[in-house]
């Protein structure tokens, strides 16, 4: 078997306005999956405004080749940095862009002099959970709300 061609490295930086529309399509193509597991609820990043999401939060994005392939929103709290939304287009799952956009959320969260990151997910996002559990995430609850299950991360750092 031929060995697979080298993965071009995946930079990150700050989102702009002129991000918003390449982040629309990345949330699109990550959260439309879970339309079905859902019972046809779409998850509430398939309807974000990102253009206000980058004025209104720290938006930061994942780039290769000129491309937006990820991103993540965060926004901070009295004591905590709230992981809003973090997003992989399906092309590049697995291959680490998902937990690169997490850590730098750590680090962002100690560079504000936040001790901790708090996140939720959708009850049926399992494959999200089990990253968030294996990087040292832990469970703190689970509510009902218009329809969604969601539960709720917290990483101390």
């Amino acid at each position: 078997m031929a060995p697979s061609a080298p993965v071009a490295p995946v930079g990150l930086r700050r989102a702009s306005a002129a991000d918003a529309a390449a982040m629309a399509a990345v949330a699109e193509a990550a959260y439309s999956p879970y339309v079905a597991r859902m019972g046809g609820l779409r998850p509430g990043p398939m309807d974000t405004d990102y253009a206000s999401a980058v004025e209104d939060s720290e938006a930061w994005v994942a780039v290769e080749d000129g491309e937006v392939v990820g991103f993540v929103l965060l926004v901070e709290e009295d004591d905590v940095l709230l992981l809003e939304n973090v997003a992989v287009v399906p092309s590049h799952h697995g291959r680490g862009v998902g937990r690169r956009l997490l850590e730098h959320a750590e680090a962002r969260a100690r560079a504000l002099g936040r001790t901790r990151v708090r996140l939720y997910t959708h009850v049926t996002m399992v494959e999200n959970q089990a990253l968030y559990e294996r990087i040292g995430y832990v469970a703190t609850g689970r509510t009902t709300e218009h329809g969604f299950t969601r539960v709720f991360y917290e990483k101390r750092l």
